[in-house]
């Protein structure tokens, strides 16, 4: 399983500023969250060279897929919510459990979705099916154990709570970076290449268009007004000089 590398947060004491130790810690989760294993993240479009019978497996999977990675889409949403200082540990404790919780059953619906498809028709498809569900089964059961922990966190004590949250961060990153060769060998080859030309395993690209743009407009409509303003300054200078000649 993929996933992005958590640093250590820093131990605070009790008072208005002890949530700087909740807030980098919970940062910790959400980078977890995003890199966690899904079946589908590495895909990308490839050539056409499967054949009808693996196309159609693919599809099986795919279909199923894209609800389950809008799940793990929302759930490091919500946690990346309560990143602020000004979160409180009980607010931060319910918004990571219900995400674990939405993570767990993503993943055992992405196990579901590949065992029930069947094994893919290529050689050793059986084994490479059994071995990702069993790996995707690992993982729901890993992130309803995690919900288990937040679920059981000390929230009046905000040092103690951070603390516990970096137990559970480091877990995390246990899991986002342990066993995903199943699933590897699943999104390779044959098989792989089908399941890549299908929108529901494809990763989805995030979208930089509006506020960009925005800027770029900005940018160029100030540009655009400099050359007018010069002009006007320029012509109110001259103006003045001829009225001084003139007296």
């Amino acid at each position: 399983m993929t996933g992005t590398r958590l640093s250590s947060p820093r131990r605070v004491s009790s008072g208005p500023r002890a949530l700087e130790g909740t807030d980098p810690v919970n940062k910790k989760l959400a980078a977890a969250l995003s890199g966690g294993a899904v079946l589908v993240l590495t895909l990308s479009g490839c050539s056409d060279d499967s054949d009808n019978k693996v196309n159609d497996w693919a599809k099986k999977v795919c279909d199923q897929v894209q609800p389950q990675l809008q799940k793990i889409n929302n759930a490091n949403a919500s946690i990346l919510e309560k990143t602020g200082d000004n979160n409180k540990p009980a607010d931060v404790q319910k918004a990571d459990s219900v995400a674990f919780q939405e993570m767990s059953e993503a993943y055992k619906a992405l196990g579901t979705a590949v065992d029930s498809a069947g094994p893919p028709p290529v050689d050793g498809g059986e084994a490479t099916q059994k071995a990702a569900v069993k790996e995707l089964n690992a993982s729901s059961k890993a992130y309803a154990d995690l919900k288990t922990q937040v679920d059981a966190l000390d929230t009046k004590e905000q040092s103690k709570f951070a603390d516990g949250l970096k137990t559970i961060a480091d877990e995390l990153n246990k899991i986002s970076t342990g066993g995903d060769q199943a699933l590897k060998k699943l999104q390779s080859g044959e098989v792989g290449v089908a399941m890549s030309k299908q929108e529901g395993c494809q990763k989805q690209t995030a979208s930089t268009g509006p506020s960009g743009s925005g800027a770029a407009d900005a940018d160029a409509s100030s540009e655009s007004s400099a050359p007018d303003k010069k002009e006007s300054e320029d012509k109110g200078s001259a103006e003045k000089e001829s009225s001084e000649k003139k007296s």
